[in-house]
């Protein structure tokens, strides 16, 4: 398995950006831990509800709008994840401060393309 992805936002319906990522994910070897609005499966990973503790990510790729990070702060920084990519649409100036200041790497970029780049 390659890095673990936090994938926050996640969706179990398949028109949502969120679940064409997990699916690309695991095709491509990643280990996903999920957490979205309601709990769920896309492709035999659960989607929680509430936060994950988890000491190994090293990636979370949002797919929520600023103000619905704002929960989710503590609990981000708290992984102590190795970067944050912020999806189009997910885009927030206070959390990527907040991520830089701690040492964790911000990207503002599209999971999808650059899983389908190389560049992941």
């Amino acid at each position: 398995m390659k890095n673990k992805t936090l994938v926050l936002g996640a969706s179990e319906n398949p028109g949502r950006y969120s679940n064409m990522a997990m699916l690309k994910l695991q095709a491509k070897g990643h280990e996903i831990v999920a957490v979205g609005k309601k709990s769920g499966t896309v492709n035999g990973v659960h989607i929680s509800a509430q936060p994950i503790l988890s000491d190994d990510i090293d990636t979370v790729t949002l797919y929520l709008n600023p103000d619905n990070q704002k929960p989710y702060y503590d609990y981000i920084l708290s992984l102590k994840p190795r970067r944050i990519i912020f999806n189009p649409g997910t885009e927030n100036e206070e959390l990527e401060e907040m991520a830089a200041s701690q040492g964790i790497k911000v990207q503002e970029a599209c999971t999808l393309v650059m899983l389908g780049t190389g560049q992941y």
